[in-house]
């Protein structure tokens, strides 16, 4: 095996795996062999523990362990051997000696037979999903006794060696259930923290003067900075998927929340450069970090970079704010414009919203004014060919509506798509990933509605693919039977052929191939 072995995300080298000295999202081989590392501590616990039929106490540890592991979170090496560290000693706990440790060899799971590497692989990367949206319910003080049980469930199951396909498919469909579960909660947190999202039309210049840019998908983050700027004469600017931020009534208040910098995550390196601003990265999609705006980086939660500064569970901004009055911000009003050109964004859209309109939305569908529904949703990346999500979405019917969820939408959302008889928007954008139980909802209403299956409604997912929080709501999307999904730009490289083949056989998985072939397929049947 290579230096490097790592086929996680969407981007893998070669549509196969990262290997060498880097990988493509710029992680090094020796961090990539520390999580590997961290990983296979939390799978020896799990055993162990399953073993000696120890009750697990310490869920936030391993939701911050495997938090950690996803793309583009941590890249720093003393962080994530201070969490290896930590869970030797949950290890130690467990009835294990601390000192004998040592964490289950993760190449063996890498160098198995290509089903069981295939299946054990959709189980641990969903279950970083998992962790992650849980991870976020927990800060704002919501856990689920089912979700934390399945982490040593299913990581127990990860490193057994005595598994077969016939045990880790039922596993499989299990990770989504429990990601439905943990989304649920993870719903319920947000919209009972901070109000019912309401639509938003955000700004994409920014004002003159002090500000900082957010980054990532913790609101719970956010709620602090804000907390702690008040009155301090410095502006919040959301950035990637905190774009939602503004829809929220217990957010939106804070007057010094202004609006959203830039586009997509992943043009963070140009959109950044020589900002005179920080920039805190809350959670996933941080990017190598860049001379030109190193020094104004900070990192919280289980987001760290080398040479950056990391702020602890504490959560003191001040420093952070200083910083922000220290460089001053822009001189004059900054204009900035999304993907297509747009100035503005609106976001907003929950399930709450959307089925509030239910009426409206039946009555047109009934009138043939909807004849479609799309969602068209997931995560972005930088290759050229998720431009496909762009004309899918210009080329879709006056007559459709366009629901999307994730940073995905960051492809179209500046679009003027206009609306549907002057009552209901074309585009839909309903929030973060973190969002995705919103989205189930509605198309759970809408099938109740017209008394018939989602399968049977006019509705077709159109989703995109990047890193391990979109592998755990496609599993989730499975587990309740969701089939004819247009899944890409590619499929995943640690899915083997013959996992791919049961996929598609059973759920009419199907690659995205072009704008106008997938749009003649879907309303040919």
């Amino acid at each position: 095996m290579s230096e490097m072995f790592c086929f996680q995300c969407e981007q893998t080298a070669g549509a196969v795996s990262c290997g060498g000295k880097s990988g493509v999202c710029g992680k090094k081989s020796g961090t990539a062999k520390l999580q590997d590392d961290l990983t296979g501590a939390l799978i020896a616990s799990a055993m162990l523990a399953e073993k000696n039929k120890v009750l697990l106490k310490n869920h936030s540890l391993v939701e911050k362990a495997l938090f950690s592991t996803l793309t583009n979170v941590n890249f720093d090496d003393d962080s994530i051997e201070n969490l290896i560290a930590a869970v030797h000693a949950e290890y130690a706990s467990h009835g294990g000696a601390s000192k004998s440790f040592q964490g289950f060899d993760m190449t063996k799971i890498w160098s198995a037979n290509e089903d069981i590497r295939s299946l054990k692989s959709l189980i641990l990367f969903g279950l970083r999903g998992i962790a992650a949206y849980a991870y976020h319910a927990r800060q704002l003080g919501f856990s689920n006794d089912e979700v934390n049980g399945f982490y040593y469930k299913a990581l127990a199951a990860v490193g057994n060696d005595d598994y077969g396909m016939n045990e880790l498919l039922p596993l499989v469909m299990e990770t989504g259930k429990i990601n439905f579960i943990c989304l649920e909660m993870l719903d319920k947190a947000n919209t009972e923290s901070y109000g019912t999202p309401a639509p938003a039309a955000v700004t994409l210049c920014v004002e003159k003067g002090p500000f900082i840019v957010v980054s990532g998908h913790d609101l719970h983050d956010l709620k602090l900075l804000l907390e702690q700027t008040k009155d301090k004469g410095v502006n919040i600017y959301t950035h990637g998927e905190m774009l939602i931020a503004h829809a929220y009534p217990e957010l939106k208040k804070y007057p010094h929340l202004k609006g959203h910098f830039g586009s997509a995550w992943q043009n963070q390196q140009k959109e950044f450069d020589k900002i005179p601003a920080p920039i805190l990265f809350t959670t996933n999609c941080i990017m190598p970090v860049k001379d030109s705006y190193g020094n104004n980086v900070w990192t919280t939660g289980p987001v760290a970079y080398p040479s950056t500064v990391h702020i602890d569970d504490k959560k003191d901004f001040s420093e952070l704010v200083k910083k922000a009055i220290q460089l001053g911000g822009y001189k004059e009003n900054h204009s900035m414009t999304g993907r297509n050109g747009g100035k503005e964004m609106t976001t907003g859209f929950s399930a709450g919203t959307i089925l509030s309109i239910a009426g409206t939305v039946i009555d047109a569908v009934k009138s043939g004014a909807i004849k479609h529904f799309f969602l068209v949703g997931g995560c972005d990346g930088a290759r050229d060919d998720r431009g496909y999500y762009t004309e899918f979405v210009k080329q879709t019917p006056n007559d459709t509506v366009i629901l999307t969820l994730g940073c995905g939408k960051y492809r179209f959302n500046d679009l003027d798509l206009g609306t549907i008889g002057g009552k209901v928007p074309r585009l839909l954008d309903m929030g973060q990933c973190n969002d995705a139980y919103g989205a189930i909802k509605v198309a759970l209403a809408l099938s109740q509605a017209f008394s018939c299956g989602v399968n049977d409604l006019p509705l077709t997912l159109v989703i995109s693919w990047y890193e391990q929080k979109a592998v755990s709501i496609l599993l989730t999307l499975l587990y309740l039977g969701i089939k004819n999904i247009y899944l890409g730009p590619s499929l995943p490289a640690f899915v083997s052929p013959k996992v791919i083949k049961y996929l598609c056989d059973n759920f009419n998985i199907m690659p995205v191939s072009t704008p106008e072939e997938d749009l003649k397929k879907i309303f040919k049947k």
